[in-house]
């Protein structure tokens, strides 16, 4: 349940609060339903919210229980009273919440000061967790992988996530003393990182909490100076990722993401004769001389962009993945690999992704049999204009008055038939009139 920290003073069992710290601060809150006067009264939060923004007459608002000075029906069932200076209103219990809204709730508690004392800054961690996020899996078949895992240490904060392909690492520095790590699950994030964007300061700390169950669950808290948000712990145990990490480089290249995405995308257009999508195609990184060259599969195309080199390397990577952790990485990118079939490194300002190539011998294998279904229908175009051309010769030669249509193709048993007329007339002497024949054609 998340918690809504809001300045005010408390006026019996309710409350009085300036109307756009109230607003701004359930526009903020994830959960779908607000709870108020300790979980007595429900609402929908975005039936509230747009409530509160209509309310004119005051920017002070008063948030009372209903009682015995409204009517007799909202004086016996629950509901709230709402006085904003000249205006009074009642809004009954479960008001804008419908069948099919999510169980999710956010509690609304009033104190005369919230301070919250941060650790790390809230749009850093925002901007943190936006690189990492869109590198978790969508596929519910490994749940470990939907998560990120949280990890603090030695005074850093990281953020891991990987898809089994790729693997995203950020860090952050972190005002705390003491080591933990957890797992959070990516639809818990999603709409975390528009709502830290907008805030002052943020707390991050984990905390455990007993259950129903009298067991202890483990939460991580994200304080704000409106919001504090509490996202469950993923029970499980996240894969080794420093065992991918590489160690050992053979060459580095450091290159602007702008140039390298405008080059990778104009080569991702070139393809039009498989069924892979256009962004899935391998491109080939080719790093030497002070360049960094992109090249589509059989020389359909290459761009060359500048760059700061160190030794030479050739290696192939997927195209969606290269261009998504271009995007990611942003502005000035460093490029790190060892060998063609070995993990490359994309570092950028405390930023690291580890993505894992297309092995060059399967490219070559692909592109060499692309390569001999075109010499085979090339051949094979050869053979049925020969035969074509055969026909035509032996109608005219017969004196047959049937016309050989050019689109018409050859049986089996003609081709058959013509080569072995080709082998037995090879021997015989061209008379003058096949000649002539053979030139009419």
């Amino acid at each position: 349940m998340e918690q809504v920290n809001i300045e005010g003073k408390r006026s019996g069992d309710g409350f009085v609060a300036h109307k756009d710290t109230l607003s701004n601060a359930l526009s903020r809150v994830l959960a779908e339903r607000v709870t108020l006067f300790d979980d007595d009264v429900t609402v929908g939060r975005k039936g509230f919210l747009d409530y509160l923004k209509a309310l004119a007459g005051s920017n002070i608002v008063k948030v009372v229980p209903a009682n015995g000075s409204a009517s007799e029906l909202q004086a016996t069932s629950k509901g709230i009273k709402v006085v904003c200076g000249s205006h009074q209103s009642y809004i009954p219990d479960r008001a804008w919440i419908s069948d099919k809204m999510p169980y999710t709730f956010s509690q609304i508690r009033v104190s005369p000061c919230n301070a919250v004392m941060p650790n790390l800054g809230s749009v850093e961690l925002a901007e943190a967790l936006a690189r990492v996020l869109p590198f978790t899996t969508s596929d519910e078949a490994r749940p470990v992988l939907q998560c990120l895992k949280l990890e603090v240490k030695e005074g850093k904060l990281t953020l891991v996530s990987s898809d089994g392909y790729r693997l995203a690492i950020a860090s952050l520095n972190f005002a705390n003393g003491e080591d933990w790590e957890a797992l959070i699950h990516r639809d818990d994030v999603k709409g975390l990182i528009p709502a830290l964007r907008k805030a002052k300061r943020a707390r991050l700390a984990i905390e455990q909490k007993s259950d129903d169950g009298n067991l202890l669950a483990k939460y991580v808290a994200i304080d704000t100076e409106l919001v504090r948000y509490k996202l469950p712990n993923q029970d499980s145990s996240y894969p080794d990722y420093g065992k991918v990490m590489p160690t050992e480089f053979s060459c580095n290249a450091s290159f602007d993401t702008k140039e390298a995405i405008k080059a990778s995308r104009s080569l991702l257009t070139v393809w039009y004769d498989d069924n892979t999508k256009p962004l899935y195609h391998p491109l080939v990184l080719t790093i030497g001389d002070g360049k960094v060259a992109i090249e589509a599969k059989e020389d359909r195309g290459k761009a060359k962009i500048e760059a700061e080199t160190s030794g030479e390397g050739k290696i192939a990577v997927n195209g969606k993945y290269l261009l998504e952790t271009l995007r990611a990485c942003g502005g000035i990118v460093s490029l790190q690999m060892a060998t063609p079939n070995s993990p490359m490194l994309f570092s950028a300002d405390g930023y690291q992704v580890i993505l894992m190539p297309i092995a060059m011998s399967e490219l070559a294998k692909t592109e060499a049999t692309s390569q001999a279904e075109g010499e085979a229908i090339a051949e094979a175009e050869k053979v049925a204009k020969k035969a074509e051309a055969k026909l035509k010769g032996k109608a005219k030669r017969k004196g047959k008055t049937k016309k050989v249509v050019a689109e018409t193709e050859p049986t089996e048993a003609e081709l058959a038939e013509i080569e072995a007329e080709e082998v037995t007339e090879a021997e015989k002497p061209i008379t003058e009139e096949e000649r002539e024949a053979v030139a009419v054609a």
